[in-house]
């Protein structure tokens, strides 16, 4: 039978992980999936041998080190019983790097997908990728490069976030119920604007992390209440990914519905429905510039965390707009600068500064045109097809 192992640490990963599932289905629905992740991919046929354990920081890594160790164990067992055809490794590369060390001592192939960051740090481990990976499948364009110096083979596939909103914008088109009605409104297909007259609605996304939601919710709580007073008719969605354990931050996450706050689970189609969106530092800040929703991008970590990053980035700016643009496209507000007021500050910046606005979504157009054409989870399909011989 044919088996792919794929291997999702984080929200992110994890939505790659399920849509490469699909596209492995469509291509070979015989296939045996298994792997670590959450409850995206399990609805996509992806046997579960453990969830989704991500931490960051030092602090994050202390709680959660038990079970980090529990899901290895887990999934390294799983691999050396099984022996996929493909090991398919989904960035997170602490827990990663390991387990393609394990594969390559049972002459396992691995294919990773989704590259660490090592254009920001620790850039030593392109060479590493070398020993541990047969092939690499990289989202950003100037990741082929780098890898590539250090004789890795790679390929640039696309981003899989353009693959989501292109299904989400055919599912508007064909007048699916996904085209999704916030607050009594309709959104349109081709500029995601809203067709009433009413005031403005801005997406709060704080993450997907323990540590990031934690940071960020109170200071939601804040801008909102900043801004009702000054008008009711703002109006706010908040979505939390699929695998947040949203208990967790039950009196936060209370007391922002009680302001009015809609919180939701579908962050495309919340960001596509918004005027203008505040988001912690991500995958999201892509997601909202290939919609072109103008965005205030913020970041709190600890403050032991924030001080080892100052010493070990090598970057100017952390939010993938301003990366991929090499330039400051979007406004950064981090650690002290998240605050409602100085959020509140840029909103109004991006609602009365014309060219301001303007200028931030045209860039938001260049980027888009990068990543247009390419069907990644496809193109990774494939290649994981030609690893195994199955093509």
């Amino acid at each position: 039978m044919k088996t792919v192992m794929i291997i999702a640490g984080e929200s992110s990963g994890e939505l790659y992980g399920s849509l490469l599932a699909g596209a492995l289905r469509d291509l070979w629905p015989e296939v045996r999936l298994l792997g670590m992740g959450g409850r995206r991919m399990q609805e996509a046929g992806v046997e579960m041998l453990a969830g989704i354990s991500s931490a960051f920081g030092l602090t994050e890594l202390a709680s959660s080190l038990g079970r980090i160790r529990e899901s290895f164990k887990r999934v390294s067992e799983a691999l050396v019983r099984i022996s996929p055809d493909v090991l398919v490794l989904i960035d997170y590369p602490d827990f990663n790097f390991r387990l393609a060390r394990i594969a390559k001592t049972r002459g396992l192939k691995v294919l990773y997908y989704v590259s660490p960051q090592v254009w920001a740090w620790r850039k030593g481990r392109a060479m590493t990728m070398k020993e541990i990976a047969d092939r690499v499948a990289v989202i950003l364009p100037f990741e082929e490069e780098i890898y590539k110096r250090a004789g890795v083979a790679c390929e640039f596939v696309g981003h899989p976030v353009m693959e989501e909103i292109e299904r989400y914008r055919s599912e508007i088109a064909k007048g699916s119920p996904k085209s999704l009605r916030l607050f009594g409104v309709t959104v349109e297909d081709s500029g995601c604007r809203l067709q009433d007259d009413r005031g403005p609605v801005i997406s709060l996304l704080p993450g997907s992390r323990p540590h990031e939601i934690k940071g960020l919710l109170p200071v939601f709580l804040d801008l909102v209440r900043l801004f009702k007073k000054e008008s009711q008719d703002y109006r706010f969605v908040m979505p939390l990914a699929p695998d947040v354990d949203a208990e967790r931050f039950t009196t936060y996450i209370n007391a922002l519905r009680d302001e009015g706050v809609a919180v939701k689970d579908d962050a495309v189609a919340c960001l596509a429905s918004s005027d203008m969106a505040v988001i912690a530092s991500g995958t999201a800040t892509l997601q909202a510039a290939l919609l072109g929703i103008p965005i205030v991008v913020v970041y709190k970590l600890s403050p032991i965390t924030y001080l080892l990053g100052r010493l070990l980035l090598d970057i100017k700016h952390i939010s993938l707009v301003n990366i991929i643009s090499g330039k400051e496209v979007v406004h950064e507000l981090i650690q002290n600068r998240a605050n409602a007021a100085d959020i509140m500050t840029e909103l109004k910046r991006i609602m009365y500064d014309d060219n301001y606005r303007i200028a931030m979504v045209s860039a938001f157009r260049e980027i888009e045109r990068v990543f247009s054409g390419r069907h990644p989870s496809l193109r990774v399909s494939e290649m994981i097809g030609e690893m195994a011989g199955w093509r």
